[in-house]
């Protein structure tokens, strides 16, 4: 039963890696300039912000929950760390401290009601989407925060040895979240949880810790990619990130993460990303509207949805 297990996640890994490489292809043969280095610098810088949030809702996801407050995250962050980083204040590192603490703090206190009022995942980070996005607007007074540091903005708009440093952050947080995931301790227990939370129990694992260590993961990772976002536009947007935890969780569904938990990988989770922002750049280059890239994006959720309906049956 293992052994057909793995070969099934293999085979939908191996799946979802073939299509992008169909899709890329197509692509390029349609229209050359979608191959060339710029637009593929482009691409991974565009993507660098939905794959954060990616990575932080696959660790939820793999427990067998979900979180929909991802989008209200990163316009509070955004907003904190746009507040404290105005020029000659404060150093670079207080506005990304105190913004990314905010994200922590607002997954923690997701884990928390989870876990204590046993209140469904849904219904919580809902909650919780709705009081974001009201801080946001009640912090920032409903208008965009600017006048910006360079440093900071550096940290969306910079670049080291010709590589923009979204590229970097999120390269350093792939290899980061694959170790966590699956060389420690914490990602076995992730892992379990998801897979049978009565047997994790069980065996001795602290279920309620390990959703309050992803949740808060989750935040964290949410507020760095508000600090990204908010550096790339060069302000505090309160209504930055709407629609933007829908993105974050169809990466890790197409990636192959389970909505029914105990299954999933980072790097599942990066392609998956990567085939949201390569069909949305692929589009743009053939002149379509953004009407119709909506429609084939939502096309897409539902089609890896029924595929992973279809294996957990299998």
């Amino acid at each position: 039963m293992n052994t057909l297990l793995t070969r099934s996640k293999n085979l939908g890994q191996y799946g979802i890696f073939g299509a992008f490489v169909v899709i890329c292809l197509g692509l390029a043969v349609i229209n050359p300039q979608f191959m060339t280095v710029s637009n593929w610098t482009i691409i991974i810088t565009q993507v660098s912000i939905n794959a954060l949030l990616a990575f932080g809702v696959t660790f939820v996801i793999i427990t067998g929950g979900i979180d929909l407050s991802l989008g209200s995250m990163v316009a509070v962050t955004g907003v904190v760390a746009a507040s404290l980083a105005h020029p000659d204040t404060y150093p670079v590192i207080v506005p990304i401290g105190v913004g990314v603490f905010s994200g922590v703090a607002m997954g923690a206190l997701n884990g928390l009601v989870i876990t204590k009022s046993k209140v469904p995942p849904f219904i919580v980070t809902l909650g919780m989407m709705t009081i974001g996005r009201g801080l946001a607007l009640i912090l920032s007074k409903g208008r965009p925060i600017s006048n910006l540091s360079d440093s900071f903005n550096f940290i969306g708009g910079g670049s080291v040895l010709g590589i923009p440093f979204p590229i970097l952050i999120l390269v350093v947080f792939f290899i980061l979240c694959t170790l966590l995931l699956k060389k420690t301790v914490l990602g076995r227990y992730i892992y379990a949880v998801g897979g049978n939370e009565h047997a994790a129990t069980a065996s001795g694992i602290r279920v309620n810790k390990v959703k309050m260590a992803v949740y808060t993961l989750c935040g964290g990772l949410a507020g760095l990619a508000g600090i990204l976002l908010t550096a790339r536009i060069t302000t505090g947007q309160p209504n930055a990130g709407a629609g933007f935890e829908l993105d974050a969780i169809a990466a890790a569904i197409i990636g192959g993460t389970s909505t029914s938990g105990g299954t999933g990988t980072m790097t599942g989770t990066l392609i998956g990303a990567l085939l949201i922002g390569v069909i949305s750049n692929g589009l743009d280059l053939l002149n379509v509207t953004s009407y119709y890239q909506q429609v084939v994006m939502g096309a897409i959720i539902i089609g890896a949805v029924v595929l992973d309906s279809w294996n957990q049956k299998k």
